[in-house]
């Protein structure tokens, strides 16, 4: 059994035998993790409501602007590094900050230009890193922080805060 709280609303999932005084049981006991979700999804959508969508316009200008600064960024940290890469690719992506190939080539968000500085290069450092470890292992994360040893932070603020520049532009196209 497991509970989510998704744009406001509590999803439980249940096997359709289970009985129903079992759910509320188990919600009962996940009573203040609920509550704790509702509040923060309420919050965000309170601060979605008020920080407008982004037009087609604004994303074409953070792509644009995305191609000028991360190649630079990429360069910077892969030599840094120790790695190559293929080609960079800017999107536009729902649910992806940026990714990695087997054949080094990677992609990045255009949403990342709406993030701090530090934001980027933590993705553009996770992505590099793939090119030794193909993987999240722990000797992955390792080297990630001998390059970037503020990662974890800016990682957090991405999880924190990411959501909402995602949502900002699928306003605009109304997913």
């Amino acid at each position: 059994m497991s509970v989510t709280v998704k744009d406001g609303r509590l999803i439980v999932r249940a096997p359709l035998n289970l009985k129903k005084s079992e759910i509320e049981n188990f919600l009962d006991k996940h009573t203040g993790w609920i509550e704790k979700q509702l509040k923060k999804s309420k919050e965000m959508q309170d601060t979605l409501d008020s920080v407008p969508a982004l037009s087609i316009e604004d994303i074409k200008e953070l792509a644009d602007e995305a191609l000028k600064v991360i190649p630079d960024r990429v360069r910077f940290y892969a030599e840094k590094m120790g790695v190559t890469y293929g080609r960079i690719t800017i999107r536009n992506q729902k649910s992806k900050w940026g990714s990695c190939t087997a054949k080094g080539n990677l992609n990045f968000n255009c949403l990342l230009m709406l993030a701090p500085r530090e934001v980027l290069d933590g993705v553009i450092v996770h992505e590099l890193a793939h090119r030794k470890h193909m993987d999240h292992s722990a000797e992955f994360y390792e080297e990630i922080i001998k390059v970037y040893p503020d990662y974890k932070k800016w990682d957090m603020w991405l999880k924190e805060n990411g959501t909402l520049l995602i949502k900002r532009m699928l306003r605009s196209f109304d997913y």
